[in-house]
């Protein structure tokens, strides 16, 4: 015989635990065993009043945002929709079933005030980092790093042209955000170029073609992760220029050294990080060998000699020509000394006029100028010893790793749903890239930690 209900019944007591609910492999339960957030408290104690009423729990706030970032949820407004009617969100933020979800707005205040004056989410990310280190996931051996770019919430259509300027009623919180890192070396003192266009709503953002898409407005989020497991040892957001890119490097390899006490032997990257002085910075400054295309435009299409045609004599500063022949710095007589070093950090290695002139070889070296001229970098000793790095199995064995950094951003995209920044302004690029590394790095340990060890390890 067919069942049917007679309609819903109201019992007069429940006895319901939100705890065997959540299915053992579900993907909170296994966060939840690395989120550790007892000293977010300490940490905020400073930026609230003794007096007044209660504020939400930022605890709270900050299990929320990660449970939006780990599950892909964009909107905060949703998100506290879908923690209202979902088990496993309720219990990941300790709500239980009658807790109260606050509103939306509440993220937006805290985040324009006391997360931001304390810098909480770096404090949260790093809490992760030293996680992935207690869990053995960081070799601390072999370090990547890399940018890519993440789309504005701009329209690009209400752009106007960047030697303009910005409009005399630009206003907003993400205009002044703008004129406060002009002179940041990440932002507006990456580059002197001009942007071709300029967003009023958010001028921070750069005008890119950077890819085979339609041109867009863009920031560049920047990974140094540890080549072992993948995990993001630190995380930058900047404008998004090559030179800005370089300067995020540098900044997250100083600060993964004072805090935590690293010092990678080697560091991947592609060709945009292989410039002369990045190299010197990397060998003479830090000691990391780097495992990175040397920025070269010295090769020749037309059939003529190539630098690498020249031999360099270091004991006595000079490079040989395949003739035979010497280039000095200075083939000049001055009664004024002159500075060898050009503003770009190279130096000028000219031959002489009169060699040249009879030389066999004139048609093949330099047969459009009266004497061949060699460019060496200042720095050209890091880039030599990058040259030699690239013909080592280490090398490749980086190369191949480096990849797993192009599948972080991957990931960040499509799974996480970050291909489009929510907030704007450099601060509101900052935040959202911060959670998103913090949620990628949760992510990794619950793949890679089983549960019994990390219970152990606790």
């Amino acid at each position: 015989m067919m069942g049917e209900r007679t309609g819903m019944q109201e019992a007069l007591f429940y006895e319901f635990s939100l705890e065997q609910h959540v299915p053992e492999r579900h993907m909170l339960r296994l966060i939840d065993r690395f989120v550790d957030l007892a000293a977010v408290r300490k940490h905020l104690q400073p930026f609230y009043s003794d007096t007044g009423r209660p504020s939400i729990d930022p605890e709270l706030l900050i299990r929320m945002l990660i449970v939006g970032y780990c599950m892909g949820i964009r909107s905060e407004r949703r998100l506290c929709e879908e923690v209202h009617l979902n088990l496993a969100y309720r219990w990941f933020c300790r709500l239980g079933l009658d807790g109260a979800v606050p509103d939306h707005s509440t993220f937006s205040k805290n985040r324009h005030g006391r997360f931001r004056e304390s810098d909480l989410l770096r404090q949260v990310f790093e809490t992760t980092v030293r996680r992935c280190i207690a869990e053995k996931l960081v070799g601390g051996e072999s370090f990547g790093v890399d940018a890519s770019l993440i789309r504005a919430d701009v329209d690009r259509q209400r752009a106007v042209p960047g030697e303009e300027g910005l409009p005399p009623d630009a206003a907003g919180r993400a205009v002044r955000e703008y004129l406060e890192t002009l002179d940041d070396a990440a932002f507006g003192a990456s580059t002197p170029v001009v942007p071709k266009k300029l967003a009023p709503t958010d001028p921070a953002a750069r005008f890119t073609a950077a890819t085979p898409e339609r041109a867009f407005f863009a920031y560049s989020t920047n990974y140094l992760i540890d080549l072992d497991h993948a995990v993001i040892m630190d995380v930058e957001a900047t404008t998004a220029v090559r030179q800005a890119e370089i300067t995020a490097q540098r900044r997250m390899i100083e600060r993964v050294q004072d805090r935590f006490d690293l010092w990678p032997a080697r560091l991947a990257a592609d060709t945009a990080y292989g410039d002369a002085p990045n190299l010197a910075w990397l060998v003479d400054e830090r000691g990391i060998e780097p495992h990175i295309p040397v920025f070269d435009k010295s090769a020749r299409s037309d059939g003529t000699f190539a630098r690498s045609d020249f031999r360099f004599d270091h004991a006595h500063d000079l490079y040989i020509c395949p003739a035979g022949k010497e280039l000095r710095p200075s083939q000049r007589h001055s009664e004024a000394p002159r500075g060898q070093v050009d503003q770009d950090g190279f130096i000028r290695y000219r031959a002489s006029k009169h060699d040249c002139d009879v030389c066999d070889f004139r048609q093949r070296c330099t047969p459009n100028t009266p004497a061949r001229k060699i460019m060496r970098s200042v720095h050209e000793g890091a880039r030599d010893l990058a040259r030699d790095l690239a013909l080592t199995d280490t090398y490749a064995t980086a190369r191949r790793q480096r990849k797993k950094v192009e599948m972080l951003f991957a990931h960040l995209k499509r799974i996480l749903k970050l291909g489009r920044l929510r907030l704007r302004g450099p601060n509101g690029a900052h935040d959202e890239f911060l959670l998103a590394a913090t949620a990628q790095n949760l992510r990794k340990m619950a793949k890679l930690v089983p549960p019994r060890v990390a219970m152990a390890a606790g």
